[in-house]
């Protein structure tokens, strides 16, 4: 599965083990220009045989799709023109402040921080997805 963290300028991605078990950081892309970006998540998903997207939805505090969520949702019709394989959502709230906060602790420099945010977002969208959808024995 492949995961992304879509914002203004940057798209974070993440991949997960082929158990689907273990999100990991992969890349971060620009997210302008658009068709290029969804050319590049395209090939990835080629790449690396993903059989599913999970994409992070930034929901208002109030839990309501606000005017950045409807933004990602276009961005992911947009996508699933390209792509044919489902695409879910997850609710992102506060997933780049978690991001940021575990980078502090692991004691990640300020300037490989801004380079990694994305990315590290997109595994924790995505770990977050992998736990909900494991089924508990």
């Amino acid at each position: 599965m492949l995961a992304l963290d879509v914002g203004g300028r940057r798209i974070g991605v993440a991949l997960s083990d082929t158990t689907q078990r273990l999100a990991t950081p992969l890349t971060t892309l620009a997210a302008a220009p658009r068709p290029h970006a969804l050319l590049k998540i395209a090939t990835l998903i080629a790449q690396h045989e993903v059989v599913a997207l999970v994409i992070g939805l930034p929901l208002s505090l109030d839990g309501t799709v606000g005017p950045q969520a409807q933004l990602t949702q276009r961005f992911g019709a947009a996508l699933a023109a390209h792509v044919q394989i489902p695409i879910h959502y997850v609710d992102e709230r506060f997933t780049s402040a978690a991001a940021e906060r575990m980078m502090i602790e692991l004691g990640i420099r300020a300037d490989r921080r801004r380079a990694q945010i994305d990315q590290v977002a997109a595994s924790l969208i995505l770990q977050e997805y992998l736990d909900r959808e494991r089924p508990t024995s």
